[in-house]
């Protein structure tokens, strides 16, 4: 599968040696930023490489890491936590390193997510953020996604075609 190109980031989908190499803390392919891979990058990878033991790689619904493309550095994560459900619906998930935030790269690569999604029949995506995350809801919000509801714990959002 392709690497999705935006102006400034490459979002590279891992296939399943590279989620393994990145879980045992061996880089492949990219060079790591400072901070690379946190704890939800891990977590990423786990959650794509448990679904494709179970379900089978579901790419281009898996994991992607997020390179930036002026050093070519991974410098967080995002993708789906799996294929489509049978209405069309898929979740994502997405993080940066500290010193990545706050300069757009969370938006412009959800932005690239999405429409790829639109692109390739995605009736509608989920996500979700802690109450207390207003970054990540800000995130949501400016690449298009609308709140839904909340619980507890959780703010919804989600976009719909």
């Amino acid at each position: 599968m392709d690497d999705l190109v935006t102006d400034r980031l490459v979002l590279h989908p891992l296939s399943i040696t590279e989620a393994e190499a990145l879980i045992e803390g061996v880089p492949s392919g990219a060079g790591w930023a400072r901070g690379y891979p946190t704890d939800s990058d891990l977590a990423g990878a786990r959650r794509y490489l448990a679904t494709c033991v179970h379900a089978g790689d579901p790419r281009p619904f898996g994991a992607y890491e997020i390179r930036r493309r002026e050093d070519g550095l991974a410098i967080g994560g995002l993708g789906f936590h799996g294929a489509a459900d049978e209405n069309g619906t898929v979740t994502i998930g997405y993080g940066l390193v500290s010193a990545a935030q706050g300069k757009g790269y969370a938006t412009e690569a959800l932005r690239a997510l999405l429409e790829f999604a639109r692109r390739s029949g995605v009736a509608a995506v989920e996500g979700d953020t802690d109450h207390g995350n207003i970054a990540s809801q800000r995130v949501m919000a400016a690449a298009g996604m609308e709140f839904v509801s909340s619980d507890d714990r959780h703010r919804y959002y989600r976009i719909t075609w």
